[in-house]
């Protein structure tokens, strides 16, 4: 009976994650019966909805009621967008999904920090209170502790994936699915429902109703996805955050400045593969099961400037921020501008800025519900102002070489660097510890033997950054290599890489960075 309860209820121990074997099991089940009913359009969105809910109950427990709430509330708001005459009504349920959506996600993700700021403000100590534990301790008998508020798993992920599909209704972009089934396999979509990539309506609902397709090329691509991911996470990213990264971030005091900025390169690598490494796996998951979900890293750290980067790193989110943020501001400030110049600067500049530095602060915002992220954020938003401006004014006329490309490389790396201090760090403090450290307590002269304490985690930090540096024409032939090599190849291959794996895994489980947000 407890064995048959570890795997049908939900545990905050052991969510249903993409590095532990029960996934894999609980995968080959799935497609052993999404085998059966692949080409038969309604069974399979009806069979992969009820098999997402599941995947959501054992990695968000009770909160897989707020995700059927959000499928049902877009869904219908969908359909009344649709059929609405007006253009005003259109706009009103629009407004409707906007204040619902956003309304649930402000609660759930930012309540402490805007209790914290009306605390300071008017010197008040108000403490938050759950609402919906109290409503379901007194309407249902639960017992949930209603002091906390706890954040659901991936709650930022599905609701930007729900609204894009009335965004896009209501931008005569997309028409509504035929059934409320068809639209709750479209949100809850396993493979990326926790952590992204976030799959817009227009881009995955097509895809709904045409036949399964997949070619033998696309398995031994899938495969490779999958391989891949599961090495950047487990091989890389947890290896270096649990021996190195995590240490320095905790007690930066207790490390030189040497150890404090190898802890913030590590981090950069860790952060990203750990990411890519979950959306590489997505992918190829989805993939398998006939579905082609969108690119979202494309060698982030091999951008040119701060605009370069956010069209390779994360890029659903910048798309999704860009498409249904940026651009409607752009827009409406540019309606209110009604000179070509203002002191002497063009308007599309002061366009920029605002909608630049609102749409960077709100992603920092999305990221996390605390003033560091807010700063991380704001950091990225100026640098792509101050970036537009020098690109505008100055660097029209600079010839491209190889000397250039690396200093802008190099300058753009350690902008993003600098900006991953905010990110990572638990608060204020700690960064600016680690600042401190780094520009006041180097200690040069214990460079070569950190280097040898460290030299494992130091060595795979230089090889995954090499490896990310690789020309892009390197990367597509071994990638064509392993899809054409022969089967007992990848069988090896396979091996090895569970194997490694394996001897990399820590006792304890290592959830996905994303998984917070």
């Amino acid at each position: 009976m407890q064995r048959l309860k570890d795997i049908f209820f939900y545990s905050e121990d052991s969510p249903l994650l993409f590095t532990q074997m029960y996934f894999w099991i609980f995968f080959f089940i799935v497609f052993s019966f999404f085998a059966l009913i692949y080409n038969r359009k309604l069974f399979r969105s009806i069979y992969l909805f009820a098999v997402s809910l599941f995947f959501y109950w054992k990695s968000g427990g009770h909160y897989f009621v707020l995700l059927l709430f959000t499928t049902f509330l877009d869904y219908y708001i969908g359909k009344w967008t649709f059929r609405a005459q007006k253009k005003s009504f259109k706009k009103a349920w629009v407004a409707v999904s906007l204040v619902l959506n956003l309304g649930i996600l402000a609660y759930f993700k930012y309540t402490y920090f805007f209790v914290d700021i009306f605390n300071a403000i008017f010197n008040t100590h108000v403490e938050v209170i759950n609402i919906a534990a109290q409503w379901a301790n007194s309407s249902l008998g639960t017992s949930f502790d209603i002091t906390k508020i706890i954040l659901p798993v991936g709650i930022s992920f599905y609701t930007f994936q729900s609204l894009s599909y009335v965004l896009d209704i209501s931008r005569g972009k997309l028409k509504p699915v035929n059934n409320i089934l068809e639209y709750g396999f479209y949100v809850t979509f396993f493979p990326q429902l926790v952590a992204g990539p976030i799959v817009r309506a227009a881009q995955f609902i097509p895809q709904l109703y045409k036949k399964y397709q997949l070619t033998k090329d696309e398995v031994h691509y899938a495969l490779f996805l999958i391989l891949n991911g599961l090495m950047k996470k487990m091989i890389i990213s947890d290896y270096i955050s649990i021996n190195f990264v995590e240490r320095v971030f905790d007690t930066p005091l207790q490390f030189t400045g040497f150890e404090n900025l190898m802890a913030i390169y590590g981090f950069g690598i860790q952060i990203y593969c750990d990411f890519s490494g979950y959306t590489d796996i997505a992918i190829g998951v989805a993939l398998l099961l006939g579905f082609r979900l969108p690119l979202n890293f494309n060698s982030p750290y091999k951008a040119e400037n701060i605009t370069d980067f956010w069209k390779r790193w994360h890029i659903s989110l910048t798309t999704w921020f860009r498409d249904y943020l940026f651009l409607p501001i752009a827009f409406r400030v540019s309606a209110k501008l009604k000179r070509e110049k203002y002191w002497g600067l063009k308007t599309e500049y002061y366009i920029y800025l605002v909608a630049g530095l609102i749409t960077f602060l709100l992603t920092g915002l999305w990221h996390g519900a605390a003033w560091r992220f807010l700063i991380w954020g704001g950091l990225h938003g100026f640098a792509l102002v101050v970036h537009r401006f020098w690109r505008g004014m100055i660097s029209r006329k600079k010839q491209k070489s190889m000397l250039n490309h690396f200093i802008s490389v190099f300058i753009t790396f350690n902008l993003v660097s600098f900006a991953w201090i905010f990110f990572r760090a638990k608060d204020m403090g700690i960064v600016e510890q680690m600042i401190r450290q780094v520009f006041s307590s180097f200690s040069w002269t214990l460079i070569p033997q950190i280097f040898i304490g460290y030299w494992e985690v130091f060595a795979l930090m230089i090889a995954a950054y090499m490896i990310h540096w690789l020309p892009t024409s390197f990367k597509t032939k071994y990638i064509s290599w392993f899809k054409n090599s022969p089967v007992w190849t990848k069988g090896l291959i396979v091996i090895l890489v569970v194997f490694l794996c394996y001897q990399a895994s820590s006792s304890e489980v290592q959830t996905f960075i994303y998984f917070q947000f």
